[in-house]
């Protein structure tokens, strides 16, 4: 079994796999990162972030809604996902920024708080240095999205640690 990244870059060719034998294989992904972790289902409500501008220097609070919407319990993995829409290499397609589990009864909803900072945000350039640049990012969670802006650019002679 072959597993797929989510964090592609759109310019990325999914469809086939090579291998050692020079077959083709074709690499279809039936179901998103962290689907059918439960027996029960869920909804996802009321997005929010405390701050839609930000730099490198600061901390995201984001929030989300969840509600058990099925008939038994369940423990549903909560996936922060951002996206930077513009930038001076190809960036990801989405990538996983944070998560969070919570265990939730039938009917019942919680509100699941998560810490982004803005430096999580870069990406290794080309030139080997760490960046986060100025524009426009979304967050998405369980279905919903948010824009956010970066106001500056900022980029690391050091590791981004």
């Amino acid at each position: 079994n072959a597993l797929a990244n989510y964090d592609y870059k759109p310019c990325e060719n999914m469809g086939q796999m090579g291998g050692n034998y020079n077959y083709d294989s074709v690499m279809d992904v039936q179901w998103n990162f962290g689907d059918g972790l439960s027996y029960t289902t869920y909804s996802y409500s009321n997005l929010k972030v405390d701050k839609t501008s930000f730099t490198a220097d600061d901390v995201l609070t984001v929030s989300v809604d969840v509600t058990n919407t099925g008939k038994v319990a369940g423990k549903e993995s909560v996936l922060l996902y951002s996206k930077d829409l513009v930038a001076s290499s190809t960036p990801d397609n989405i990538r996983l920024r944070n998560f969070e589990k919570v265990a939730l009864n039938p009917g019942e909803t919680k509100t699941v708080t998560m810490q982004l900072k803005g430096s999580d945000l870069a990406f290794v350039g080309y030139d080997g240095k760490w960046r986060l640049e100025k524009g426009d990012f979304t967050i998405k969670c369980g279905g919903q999205t948010l824009d956010i802006n970066c106001t500056e650019t900022k980029v690391w002679d050091t590791p981004n640690r």
